[in-house]
């Protein structure tokens, strides 16, 4: 199954009450999935963004990922997470590895799947982008409020 997915991450301060969303498209077929983080960054949500879209998939799917974050994509797209893995989850300056935790579930998830990473512009013309920005940003609106 082909799917395209649209995430974006949000915070309110950073950190501080954070919201992630995603937009999952197959076919004719398109859901709309959000949630919240009390104390979180804006990394930590983008990355979120993405591993709970993959968690929605209920079967091994061919996936094209659109975020507007480079942290994420260029995790992928440049090979980052191996670089990571293979210094036993340091960066090149020796330092751990900020969201460990979450890039280890995210990389076990998206190994079930074919994934591709998509960079767009965050807060520009793409309306699908726009969209998760907009319910990330609910997320977090609707959580003060209680």
């Amino acid at each position: 199954m082909d799917v395209t997915v649209y995430t974006d991450g949000a915070c309110s301060g950073n950190p501080g009450p954070g919201g992630w969303a995603a937009i999952l498209i197959a076919g004719e077929h398109q859901k709309e999935i959000s949630g919240f983080a009390p104390e979180t960054t804006n990394n930590r949500m983008e990355i979120t963004a993405v591993l709970e879209a993959l968690r929605a998939l209920t079967r091994p799917s061919t996936v094209r990922v659109h975020s507007d974050s480079s942290y994420v994509v260029n995790a992928f797209r440049k090979r980052w997470l191996d670089n990571w893995q293979r210094n036993g989850w340091r960066t090149s300056t020796g330092k751990p590895v900020e969201n460990q935790d979450l890039w280890q579930a995210l990389l076990a998830v998206a190994s079930q799947h074919k994934v591709n990473f998509e960079w767009v512009e965050g807060h520009a013309s793409d309306r699908l982008n726009n969209r998760c920005d907009e319910m990330a940003r609910e997320a977090i609106r609707q959580h003060a409020r209680s």
